[in-house]
């Protein structure tokens, strides 16, 4: 019953006699099974000290737990309960044993009022009360109980004497039992005597057993206790709508009544039939109720006895030291982890791709965070690099409308046609990076970055070559102009990209970019990004970039203040010093950027050195052909 009703931390007291301590041991044991902690465990015999009874009591009266099982005798509880009610202790649910819960004189006691207990079940004996009620003073007379039960009730003397030793007056036989209201003449309550009666047809069953067969009985039959004792453990009968059968240790079928003590109407306390305990029925079904018990509040809602309250889904127990296992503390999951039970004992991890959620009561599925074309970042990138070849674009076309012109003629114009193209393809090749990656888009994003900008910086490095040539050539008897003319331009554009290629179609054969959720970043969110694959090849791709980019530098830097209007040397030292700022800066915010940032960082680093090279390059010689044509000539500062 404590299991049924979820009690796990409850008082108990029992007599110190081999009733309580046999039943409160077999208590303790199964409720030790069941994870029902007990604060105290305390006996009393109605013999012993008072001081021990005072002691039991203030034990009762300081404890916290809300429910106390009381498997004591009648006499030894009753002795308990007059201590209690000098000083009341604070409400709590009582729990009886039967040898107590439905004795009459314990009623007197209004704290114990909606105590529940199990019972002997009661039962009526078909003409008892008759038999009771119609009893005369002469056959009263021949049972001394029943002549002792007639002179306390009626206060006289069934002996024909007058002057008796009791001092009573002689009956005069117009008493009547019918009159009387008294425990003794109300048999609505009879349990221990239908207990009597059971076995007192147990025992006739066992006899008629023993001397009836079924033709004839013999009563001069010498009957032996041994066979009286072996016929009662075959005895199977129905009396009073109870079957009366023993197993083979001579026990009979455990069946009780639940007794709640329930407040009436009219102030009385009555025992009220609640339930059932029939240990015959299936295991599970044995414990049933009928209708409902009032508790000692006075209401319907079962009362709690914990020594702490349930721990909600999202937490777990933890025991507190020294404590008995019912006390415990409520504990938050750790990171990463869920309980979605009520007083879990641990916590679950959960899986790779899921998360918990606020309450920490389910997992769910990680969000997976890349570079979308629907968020602000993603379409601010985008909007940039369309723009800048949208601009290379335009760069183009007027370039192309003045193709004949001194300052387009005097800047190989081949080269700045296809130095135009590579840079339109630099800012578009950073669209690849937006977007959910996926296994072709790996591959894609990297390799045309690497072999685009290479063909950018040949280009560069091809102009640079040729300012350099020029000049060589104007020197008397030069003849290296026939060295670097257009075919050798061309080849070595041609010549510097393929490398990159090469090490394009290596990386991608020996171990490419993919696709890869990144879970170690971020805890609570999964990074969808391009596993680079090789970090050689990689890293190869740029140090090569790199490498070109340095070497144009230098060039430039050194033809930087050779004399010609057009000379554009110096604006290409200006655009690869922007160039190489970027990239030696892009190094460690790649590196540190976490998640999309990453993506973004990489954008910005092709973006902010694509616009360097358009600006530095070709708006100087933009703003002369469009704002100053008159400046758009052959002639140099030197005539």
């Amino acid at each position: 019953m404590v299991k049924h009703f979820g009690w796990t931390w409850i008082g108990a007291v029992r007599s110190d006699s081999d009733y309580g301590n046999n039943g409160m041991a077999s208590f303790l044991k199964a409720a030790e099974q069941e994870g029902i902690c007990v604060e105290y465990s305390e006996a009393y015999y109605r013999t012993q000290p008072r001081i021990k009874l005072k002691r039991v009591a203030d034990v009762i009266r300081k404890s916290s737990a809300r429910v106390i099982v009381a498997f004591m005798g009648a006499g030894d509880i009753k002795f308990l309960l007059e201590e209690l009610s000098q000083q009341p202790p604070p409400p709590m649910q009582w729990i009886g044993s039967e040898a107590w819960v439905t004795d009459p004189q314990m009623m007197r006691f209004n704290f114990c009022i909606g105590a529940v207990g199990f019972a002997i079940p009661r039962s009526v004996i078909p003409g008892f009360r008759n038999f009771l009620l119609d009893l005369s003073p002469e056959q009263a007379l021949k049972f001394p109980l029943l002549t002792e039960f007639w002179e306390s009730s009626f206060s006289c003397s069934l002996k024909r004497q007058t002057g008796s030793s009791t001092g009573m007056p002689a009956c005069d036989g117009t008493e009547d039992l019918r009159a009387l209201q008294n425990p003794y003449t109300d048999t609505s309550q009879l349990r221990i005597t239908n207990m009597v009666y059971k076995a007192t047809y147990a025992i006739a069953h066992a006899l008629h057993s023993i001397i009836c067969n079924e033709k004839q009985c013999d009563k001069n039959i010498k009957v032996e206790h041994r066979r009286v004792f072996d016929q009662l453990k075959r005895v199977n009968f129905t009396k009073n709508y109870y079957s009366v059968s023993f197993d083979t240790n001579g026990d009979p079928v455990a069946a009780y009544e639940l007794v709640n003590w329930q407040l009436q109407g009219d102030g009385s306390v009555d025992f009220v039939t609640v339930g059932r305990y029939d240990a015959s029925k299936p295991k599970g079904q044995e414990f049933s109720l009928n209708r409902d018990i009032i508790w000692y509040d006075g209401s319907e809602k079962v009362p709690v006895s914990v020594c702490s309250k349930s721990c909600p889904p999202g937490k777990r127990k933890a025991v507190k030291k020294g404590r008995p296992v019912c006390c415990y503390d409520c504990i938050n999951c750790a990171e990463g982890e869920i309980s979605n039970e009520t007083d879990s004992l641990e916590c679950h991890k959960c899986l790779p791709e899921y998360w918990p959620n606020n309450e920490k009561d389910k997992c769910l599925p990680k969000p997976v965070e890349f570079l979308s074309w629907d968020e602000i970042l993603g379409i601010i990138l985008a909007a940039f690099s369309v723009t800048g070849s949208l601009v290379a674009l335009s760069i183009t076309l007027v370039f192309y409308k003045n193709r004949t012109s001194p300052i387009v003629k005097a800047n190989n114009s081949e080269l700045s046609f296809l130095l135009l193209f590579s840079l339109t393809l630099c800012f578009l090749c950073s669209l690849t990076f937006i977007g959910q990656p996926t296994e072709w888009s790996c591959m894609l994003r990297h390799t045309a970055f690497g072999i685009i900008f290479v063909l950018c910086i040949s280009c560069v490095l091809g102009k640079t070559i040729v300012v350099l040539m020029a000049f060589k050539a104007t020197l008397p008897g030069s003849n290296v102009l026939k060295w670097f003319g257009p075919p050798q331009q061309r080849l070595s554009v041609l010549g510097f990209t393929l490398v990159q290629v090469l090490i394009c179609v290596l990386w991608l054969t020996i171990s490419p970019p993919f696709p890869y959720n990144n879970m170690q970043h971020y805890k609570e969110k999964i990074i969808l990004e391009c596993n680079l694959g090789s970090a050689i090849g990689f890293w190869a791709v740029l140090g090569y970039i790199g490498l070109l980019a340095f070497l144009c530098f230098v060039l430039a830097f050194l033809a930087r203040k050779l004399p010609d209007n057009f000379n554009e040397a110096k604006f290409i030292t200006f655009s690869m010093l922007i160039f190489c700022a970027v990239w030696i800066t892009f190094i460690p915010a790649y590196v540190s950027s976490p998640g999309k940032f990453t993506v973004a960082v990489e954008i910005f680093a092709i973006l902010a050195s694509s616009f360097g090279l358009i600006l530095c390059i070709f708006a100087p010689k933009c703003f002369i052909i469009v704002f100053r044509p008159e400046q758009n000539t052959k002639k140099t500062p030197n005539g």
